[in-house]
């Protein structure tokens, strides 16, 4: 099962497969409670700063991932045009303001530089939203997603999206989706075996990003063009401070299964919704989003034929 088992999320995705790039939207139907953590050093997002439990701004009504790299943070701007032509949004008396936090991965690499994920791709990833099982693989935000850059992009592997989701008898039911776009490589936790990542040329076989970069201490992978963007939902009542919390245990299961993990190549970004009424134990949902995340990126690089 896939993030949209959460009741209240819908996922939609648009993308230009020749040019591979394009967006994913989260869709909120009666907002969340949203949470934030940024672990990697070079993020690009939107609207992430008001996520902090300090601010005001306490519910969101979607969240949009992209490709594109910084150019891709506009396609937020066609899904708030969506949300407020079905008049959904933040009531500031004069208008209803869509609150669509944002994060960006880079692909200009890999098809058509000078085509990104703009306003009409957000709204249309955002009028396609659904709540079927998402589509996984290279689609939407991960058309263009690669992982294991250590020697460049020619030895990457494919990636895209994943997404998992968990559902206790208790009727807590937490789901991630994610953009796998890392410098490293994935590794399966189980068997610490990599499963997709920078590849020998010749051979074809993996070649241990963390051993390249031992032995070649000045890595291929530039600075910004590397990014795994999440996000989680939980059926669960959350403050803004515990759905942080979410966002930052969760952050784990990058660790688990990426190698290396939260590089200063990388821009790892986890949101995490909270959309329902009921009070679950964070500690609990914390457990069940690591888990989730972990299948899905497992499940990312798999359906993209890594």
């Amino acid at each position: 099962m896939t993030i949209t088992q959460v009741p209240g999320v819908r996922v939609g995705h648009a993308d230009d497969q020749v040019a591979k790039t394009g967006c994913t939207v989260i869709v909120t139907d009666k907002g969340a409670t949203c949470g934030v953590d940024v672990r990697g050093s070079a993020p690009g997002t939107r609207e992430t700063d008001l996520l902090d439990p300090v601010n005001l701004v306490d519910q969101v009504h979607a969240i949009s991932l992209a490709g594109g790299s910084a150019y891709g943070l506009d396609a937020a701007g066609g899904v708030m045009q969506y949300l407020e032509e079905q008049e959904v949004g933040m009531d500031v008396g004069v208008a209803k303001v869509p609150i669509v936090p944002s994060a960006i991965l880079f692909d200009l690499a890999v098809g058509d530089p000078s085509v990104r994920p703009n306003a009409a791709m957000g709204y249309e990833a955002a009028e396609r939203a659904t709540e079927f099982p998402v589509i996984q693989g290279s689609v939407g935000a991960g058309a263009g997603a690669t992982v294991g850059k250590v020697v460049g992009f020619d030895a990457a592997s494919p990636s895209g999206i994943g997404s998992a989701s968990i559902t206790l008898d208790n009727g807590l039911v937490v789901g991630a989706l994610v953009a796998v776009n890392a410098f490293g490589d994935v590794v399966n936790p189980s068997t610490d075996t990599i499963v997709a990542g920078a590849r020998n040329l010749e051979t074809g076989e993996f070649l241990n990003s963390r051993q390249v970069l031992r032995e070649q201490p000045d890595p291929s992978g530039l600075a910004g063009t590397n990014t795994t963007l999440a996000v989680i939902a939980a059926n669960a009542s959350l403050t803004k401070a515990e759905a942080t919390k979410v966002a930052q245990v969760a952050q784990n299961a990058i660790a688990r299964t990426m190698s290396p993990a939260h590089t200063m190549l990388d821009g790892d970004t986890v949101f995490a919704l909270g959309t329902g009424d009921e009070k679950y134990d964070v500690n609990v949902v914390s457990d069940l989003a690591c888990d989730t995340l972990e299948q899905a990126i497992l499940n990312a690089v798999r359906v993209s034929g890594a």
